[in-house]
């Protein structure tokens, strides 16, 4: 008789790329729960603890420090190891007084990007989908899970909310336009940050959005892949080393030499 249902465990070898995990740390690797972010894209609190932060030198003491109830995700106490923390997510650290936000770097992989407490108040939502539900009444979904209520009808699919944390509200939200400020969260450009010059509409596929970075460099990608972070060129969240600006291997060499 074969299995039943979804796998339990992960190998090492099929965990994503980005995780950065050793070949020869062992055979297993950790299984993200079900959650808001997709296994694939996101990142389980025990490697953000132990291999990121190093708070931790073995995964049973990663366990200890959940246990005890200091890490937050969005404001939440998460204690499950494997629960999947992704894309502009805040993780805070109240006991040492510190904030990260999870983010793509030029390679495509998430990175744990610190930020001030200030800005740890907020996070930036891509909206998924905008519904009525039951007795008419509208509400819209985001990339990271949440369904919002009578969110502003302005809002369209697409589009990003600036979502207060502590109160669950829409304190502002950036049209999904060309000359707003983006960053590509999937495919080859994934991690790059530029302004979108235009999109291409294909019916009965995906449009194209074409997108310009600050060193003039242009590529095109999917609408799905496309995340609005600012109004104009100012993001409205700080941005990782590197700008979001993707280096040439040999531009990355004479960078290094430089330095």
């Amino acid at each position: 008789m074969g299995r039943r249902g979804p796998t339990k465990h992960l190998k090492r070898i099929n965990a994503p790329k980005h995780w950065m995990l050793d070949k020869l740390g062992g055979v297993f690797a950790p299984k993200p729960s079900p959650g808001p972010h997709k296994t694939r894209e996101c990142l389980p609190l025990i490697l953000i603890v132990r291999n990121r932060l190093k708070y931790a030198l073995t995964g049973r003491e990663a366990k200890a420090i959940l246990m005890e109830r200091f890490v937050k995700v969005d404001g939440k106490v998460r204690t499950d190891v494997c629960y999947p923390a992704g894309f502009m997510d805040v993780v805070s650290l109240e006991k040492t007084d510190e904030f990260f936000r999870l983010l793509y770097d030029t390679k495509g992989r998430m990175t744990v990007h610190r930020i001030s407490a200030e800005e740890s108040s907020y996070k930036l939502c891509k909206v998924r989908d905008v519904k009525i539900g039951e007795k008419a009444i509208p509400h819209i979904v985001t990339h990271d899970g949440r369904t919002i209520r009578y969110a502003d009808p302005l809002i369209k699919t697409n589009d990003t909310i600036l979502f207060d944390i502590e109160s669950g509200k829409i304190r502002d939200f950036v049209k999904f336009d060309t000359g707003n400020m983006c960053m590509v969260t999937g495919g080859r450009n994934a991690g790059r940050v530029g302004v979108i010059v235009s999109r291409e509409k294909h019916k009965g596929g995906n449009d194209i959005v074409h997108v310009k970075d600050s060193s003039g460099a242009s590529f095109a990608t999917r609408i799905t892949n496309v995340f609005v972070i600012g109004k104009g060129n100012k993001p409205l969240i700080s941005l990782p080393k590197g700008k979001g600006i993707k280096l040439s291997i040999l531009q990355e060499q004479e960078k290094r030499y430089a330095a």
